[in-house]
């Protein structure tokens, strides 16, 4: 199922102009107090739902949905809707990478790399990675490349909050 979600993007992109449209790419990195078997499954896009409450993927497969490779979901947001792949979810090697296609007109990788920074704290690393299909997307492109860029603090202080209410209640709940 990898090859094929790779082959797919790479299709997509294949169809873009020649011209260089746009591209960009923004890292940034927090730290999550939870060890890194708690910490690790939080970045499944099913699993996500339990720290940002605005995120709300519409699973195509599996069904019932499940955090995996392979796994294709939706996302519906404001009036963009985009179509999403689970390229890599790799936990024990503390990596996940998603793929999606925005509106036919941009192309995103997230690659999220986890690091066990001791028993209690995880290192967590995400780089967006965007590319425009279509000049009409060149300053949506720019936008979401500014708040990538601003994005940390926000997964930051959601994933303080989750860990917060974890460690009140003693063990993961939804």
């Amino acid at each position: 199922m990898k090859t094929s979600a790779l082959l797919l993007a790479l299709s997509l992109m294949a169809q873009a102009p020649a011209a260089d449209l746009g591209h960009t790419a923004t890292e940034f990195r927090l730290e999550v107090s939870l060890p890194y078997a708690q910490v690790a499954p939080l970045f499944g896009a099913l699993a996500e739902q339990k720290w940002a409450p605005d995120w709300r993927p519409q699973f195509v497969y599996p069904l019932p949905a499940a955090d995996q490779e392979g796994s294709v979901f939706k996302v519906e947001h404001c009036s963009q809707s985009s179509i999403w792949i689970t390229t890599v979810f790799n936990l024990p090697g503390g990596h996940i990478q998603y793929v999606y296609l925005l509106n036919n007109l941009l192309i995103t990788r997230i690659d999220i790399l986890l690091t066990k920074e001791d028993s209690y704290r995880t290192g967590v690393s995400v780089t967006y990675e965007r590319t425009v299909l279509d000049a009409a997307a060149t300053d949506h492109l720019r936008h979401l490349a500014k708040r990538d860029a601003e994005a940390g603090p926000e997964w930051q202080a959601a994933l303080h909050s989750y860990a917060a209410k974890v460690k009140s209640h003693g063990a993961l709940s939804g």
